[in-house]
């Protein structure tokens, strides 16, 4: 028995914690961003790499309609694959929850690197000098890691399968390659302007 994928809500609540602790973290570095980070490291364009989410993060908006719909949104998902894999495809919904689970897993290591980093920065302790990262790079590297996850997690599921981690395998490799993608159609420019 598994208890996160043998019934509805323990993965959809988790999900949404996810969901939302991804956002939440998300603008709390997009702040520590503006309030001084950016004169050490200074990111082209957004802080945001989501095109989706950019406008919201660009203007710390914490309340987001934007937010709210593809909430509500991979919820349906999530619940419709229930519902399916009841009655058809026994592995639809662990696959979908792997998918959405195993990719937020990924993005809040990076959130978690980026709070210590940018802690690090606004209290002048142990980072000098300045770093200027093209919109090109910051997408190359995003989708680096999550293609380093998504081997990680091809490595559990090679001792384990089980369609949660081919799900998370699967949305992993999406999300590194079209940010590799994205990167490899950016021009790199010659400096980044602080927003």
């Amino acid at each position: 028995m598994h208890p996160l994928t043998d019934t509805l809500w323990p993965g959809v609540l988790l999900w949404v914690v996810l969901y939302i602790s991804d956002y939440w973290c998300t603008l709390t570095c997009a702040r520590m961003y503006r309030g001084g980070v950016q004169h050490v490291v200074a990111f082209e364009g957004s802080y945001e790499l989501t095109p989706y989410y950019q406008k919201d993060v660009d203007a710390l908006r914490w309340m987001s309609p934007r937010f709210v719909v593809a909430l509500v949104a991979s919820v349906s998902v999530l619940v419709a694959l229930w519902s399916v894999s009841r009655q058809e495809a026994a592995s639809a919904y662990a696959f979908g929850l792997g998918a959405l689970v195993l990719v937020e897993a990924a993005v809040h290591v990076r959130h978690v690197r980026n709070l210590y980093i940018f802690k690090r920065i606004l209290a002048h302790d142990g980072v000098s000098g300045r770093i200027e990262y093209a919109r090109s790079f910051a997408l190359g590297l995003s989708g680096l890691e999550l293609l380093g996850f998504a081997f990680a997690y091809l490595a559990a599921w090679l001792a384990e399968p089980n369609a949660f981690l081919a799900g998370g395998v699967v949305g992993c490799l999406s999300l590194g390659a079209q940010h590799m993608l994205r990167a490899r159609g950016g021009t790199r420019s010659a400096g980044v302007a602080p927003q």
